[in-house]
């Protein structure tokens, strides 16, 4: 009896398993760069949550939105910008009315130094410094905010000779980590200590939200994900608790 017992739960066991994995689904998400810690961990929440999983292509915002105007196979896009998704919900290439803010942006000027950096950005104003990196404005949204900054301080045509450009913010933030920049404009999920949510080395300014715009990073569902279990589970699955949690743990703000 025992044997037949076990015998049935093992059958069972192997039965539910192979219906899991028969019903799993991959989906291929285009995220911005800045966004490559805490999406790599809700990556993997969502694989436990869901049997489910993302494959994920990091990169700037503006080149993963060249890339699906190219129809490059991506089913969901995580840019760090309104403006990408709201362009392919208008040509056809993301499903209407599917984008929704998944985090709010947070910019540091930073620098590997520790002590460099003042806690207000006077460095700005008054440091004698070589070099400042930024992330490509023509595509990456983390430039463009960056100049957003520089021009409310009125140091933008100033410090413009001194610009090393990164293609994204992960190239960005190498600059100045390896010393070839001696501050720059990163995000702050690159620098946060995610146990006490400060500046984790080096020094730095965490830039506050009134000098510059809104700075919504905005996720959508594009036409070639529509049909596809997987993407439609990870558009609900960024809005669940356990993704908020972790974006929130990175230093993003979330919308109210």
């Amino acid at each position: 009896m025992f044997i037949n017992n076990f015998t049935r739960s093992l059958l069972a066991l192997s039965l539910l398993t192979i219906t899991s994995l028969v019903y799993a689904d991959t989906t291929l998400v285009a995220v911005a760069s800045d966004f490559t810690k805490p999406m790599t961990e809700i990556a993997s929440a969502f694989e436990k949550a869901t049997g489910h999983s993302a494959k994920l292509s990091f990169g700037s915002s503006g080149k993963a939105f060249a890339q699906i105007q190219s129809d490059a196979p991506f089913e969901v896009y995580l840019s760090a910008s309104e403006k990408y998704p709201l362009e392919l919900e208008k040509s056809g290439h993301a499903v209407p009315n599917s984008h929704f803010v998944y985090a709010i942006g947070k910019l540091v000027l930073w620098s590997a130094t520790p002590g460099y950096v003042d806690n207000q950005g006077e460095i700005l104003q008054t440091g004698n410094f070589k070099h400042i990196a930024l992330a490509d404005p023509a595509h990456a949204p983390y430039g463009v905010v960056a100049e957003d900054v520089m021009k409310s301080l009125g140091v933008l045509d100033k410090l413009r000779p001194l610009f090393v450009m990164g293609e994204n913010i992960s190239q960005t933030f190498q600059f100045v980590s390896t010393g070839n920049a001696e501050l720059g404009f990163v995000a702050f999920a690159q620098v946060i200590d995610i146990n006490t949510g400060k500046i984790g080395s080096g020094s730095g300014w965490i830039i506050p939200d009134n000098l510059h715009g809104p700075f919504n990073q905005t996720a959508v569902l594009l036409k070639k994900g529509a049909e596809n279990p997987a993407a439609l589970a990870l558009v609900d699955f960024l809005k669940s608790p356990t993704a908020l949690a972790i974006i929130e743990k990175y230093g993003f703000g979330l919308t109210k």
